[in-house]
């Protein structure tokens, strides 16, 4: 099995909705949060970080969302269908995408259902968000052009 990695353009797309913050705030889901998104840890002790440190950090997180979504998915993806799920799997988490009905659909090579789940997943705190519903729709397109690539989706 081919292990994948994100590309440039799904890198983008994480940093541009998570957005930069040198400083720990708490996220929408009420997690301390800082950089690119990055949730404070227990040990991890953060007062100020560079823009450097963001991306460093936001590169050892989305290794964590590239295994899982390397280790989770067992049907045929490219490039975008990847770049999609790391992006979601990054914003919810591993367990969130081990659990969710859009891997099912999708191990199940049911790949417009699939793309039909992402904008469930548009609430943080138990409220919609709108850069949520934003990302969504984002991540649904891009896994859709990968389906249709991989002839999927017609």
């Amino acid at each position: 099995m081919i292990v994948m990695k994100i590309s440039h353009r799904g890198l983008k797309i994480i940093a541009g909705y998570e957005r930069f913050s040198s400083v720990p705030y708490i996220c929408p889901g009420g997690k301390l949060t800082i950089g690119f998104g990055h949730v404070i840890l227990p040990g991890e002790n953060f007062t100020e970080i560079t823009m450097e440190e963001g991306q460093e950090l936001l590169k050892k997180d989305v290794e964590i969302a590239e295994r899982a979504v390397n280790r989770y998915v067992s049907v045929e993806m490219n490039q975008d269908i990847f770049d999609a799920l790391v992006s979601f799997t990054f914003n919810l988490g591993a367990d969130n995408l081990r659990k969710s009905t859009l891997l099912k659909f999708l191990n199940s090579g049911q790949y417009y259902a699939a793309a039909l789940e992402f904008c469930r997943w548009d609430n943080a705190g138990g409220k919609e968000m709108s850069g949520l519903e934003i990302r969504r729709a984002e991540e649904e397109l891009v896994f859709v052009i990968g389906a249709h690539k991989l002839g999927k989706i017609t």
